[in-house]
């Protein structure tokens, strides 16, 4: 209930449009860009790996790994798989909403970002503790499939491979 509360609210009151993108090439070269953006979380998270990897006490650098050393390494894994199942369903997303409601590609962006935080910071805590962040990570994921597919398969089916 908190992802849709959370996008609603940034859509109606912050002040920002989408440009004028009317061709597909632009549309995913906007999410692309947006994209990148959520980068940021497993670009942290691998630093904070490698300087934890630095910094174990291990006498072997390759060998086992402390749980301080495999948090940080499990949720840069996690993190990859989610991003590229957001990123898919991002660019398909992208060419099937209209122009009036392409603010959501960031915003859906920011939430995807901030998810990702939240799960890797509450990860950390306890591994009882991460379904919060991993459920507001991947509902929202889950929803862009359903309306993804929704749009290929119901809506458009003669533009499916078009």
């Amino acid at each position: 209930l908190l992802c849709p509360c959370l996008v609603y609210g940034a859509y109606v009151f912050l002040p920002f449009d989408a440009p004028l993108l009317p061709t597909i090439s632009a549309r995913l070269v906007y999410t692309l860009r947006c994209a990148a953006f959520a980068t940021f979380p497993i670009v942290l998270g691998m630093i904070v790996s490698g300087i934890s990897r630095l910094c174990s006490s291990a006498l072997e650098p390759f060998g086992e790994l402390q749980q301080e050393v495999e948090i940080h390494r499990t949720y840069v894994s996690q993190a990859v798989h989610l991003f590229i199942l957001y990123f898919f369903n991002m660019a398909v997303l992208a060419t099937y909403l209209p122009q009036e409601v392409l603010k959501l590609i960031p915003l859906l962006t920011g939430l995807f970002a901030i998810s990702q935080l939240i799960y890797w910071l509450l990860y950390a805590i306890g591994r009882s503790f991460r379904a919060f962040g991993f459920s507001m990570t991947f509902l929202p994921l889950l929803a862009m499939l359903l309306w993804n597919l929704y749009n290929m398969f119901v809506m458009e089916p003669e533009n499916l491979f078009a």
